[in-house]
């Protein structure tokens, strides 16, 4: 198979559209399967597929390649992988690459049916900031952190380019890019006199949307929750967790208060999407915490952003909030994106036997105060 071929240098995108763009082409050519490559200024490309959904086709245009098997950190520790570099590591492989034995690597369900992996061999030198950008772009499609990586001659001449710059500025752009798009009055139980305000940003991620209840005056704080969206809580009335409660409550408090706004943020599984989250609830089935599943996936065990939520409360024209939240994280992160939190207003439900040893792992773990 001949690898070598002549290619131009990417430029980098000339408008924050363009970039979004980009990230989104790429986004989509992860899940499909398909390679990405990677460009950063002058210096040589990487050729990157993800893991979960690379074929074994794909992975045979790197025999001749020494290719890089690169996990974050989080799931390394699980592997027992030494940590020489920052944020992710790269393990040199070995051809014939076999996807099977990759996913098993970097999917935890297969830990305990084979559960020696290894020894790993890890680069101590410093890695291409592609090599980040790549796992983080595999984070941004929902797929598992673990990307395969080689020289940009890998891939085929038609693949999809990406500038690395436009992946690290990717959140700042969505943020920046957050446009008010419609809003209706929507009547809820409870909460008639109630407003669904919908969000896009400039790319193809799902949209945000803020629940206005009443019609809460600008110059005060107003009572405000930012609640991420949880299909088997909200919708289900999964009993795993206690979404669909807070949720609830949320309207009701802030109808009983007279009004203020609840923020519902695509950020399902606290920001690694619906089938990762559901992959952690296997996790949990056979002893794992909450924070230790995500970890395990190779997460962090909060990958949420709240800029958006910032920037929604900006473009309702909210400066000021009492926040419903038991989350201290919650509070600086608004604080850290200029809007001033003038209360925390404790927002707690009672455990029940599916979930209370995931609440005490919440104040335990992650400060949670109840």
């Amino acid at each position: 198979m001949p690898l070598p071929h002549d290619r131009k240098p990417v430029a980098g995108p000339e408008t924050a559209g363009q970039a979004l763009a980009q990230v989104a082409r790429a986004v989509d050519a992860f899940r499909a399967g398909s390679f990405v490559q990677l460009v950063e200024g002058a210096a040589e490309g990487v050729a990157a597929l993800a893991v979960e959904t690379a074929s074994e086709a794909a992975l045979n245009r790197f025999a001749a390649a020494s290719p890089l098997l690169v996990l974050t950190h989080a799931r390394a520790r699980t592997l027992k992988i030494r940590l020489y570099t920052p944020d992710i590591v790269a393990v040199p492989l070995a051809a014939p690459l076999n996807p099977r034995h990759l996913h098993s690597i970097a999917d935890p369900m297969a830990d305990l049916a084979e559960p020696l992996k290894g020894p790993f061999q890890t680069l101590r030198g410093s890695l291409p900031n592609a090599y980040s950008a790549a796992v983080r772009l595999a984070k941004l499609g929902g797929l598992l952190p673990a990307v395969i990586a080689g020289p940009a001659l890998v891939a085929p001449v038609d693949s999809v380019e990406v500038p690395v710059a436009a992946i690290t500025g990717y959140d700042q752009l969505v943020v920046d890019s957050l446009k008010l798009i419609t809003r209706a009055r929507v009547p809820l139980e409870g909460a008639e006199p109630a407003e669904l305000v919908a969000f896009r940003a400039g790319c193809g991620e799902p949209e945000h949307y803020a629940i206005l209840i009443g019609d809460p005056p600008r110059d005060r704080p107003v009572l405000a929750r930012l609640h991420s969206e949880c299909f088997t809580g909200d919708l289900l009335g999964s009993l795993r967790c206690d979404c669909g409660a807070q949720l609830r409550g949320a309207i009701e408090a802030i109808a009983k208060a007279g009004g203020g706004v609840l923020l519902y943020l695509a950020q399902e599984g606290r920001g690694i999407g619906l089938i990762n989250k559901l992959r952690a609830y296997r996790l949990q089935d056979q002893g794992f915490d909450t924070m230790d599943a995500n970890a395990r996936l190779g997460f962090e065990s909060d990958e949420r952003l709240f800029g958006i939520a910032a920037r929604m409360l900006t473009l309702l024209g909210f400066r000021f909030v009492r926040l419903l939240t038991n989350n201290p994280h919650k509070i600086e992160a608004l604080k850290s994106a200029g809007i001033e939190v003038t209360e925390r207003v404790p927002h707690a439900f009672p455990a029940n036997n599916h979930n209370r040893v995931y609440l005490r792992t919440k104040a335990e773990k992650a400060g949670h105060l109840f």
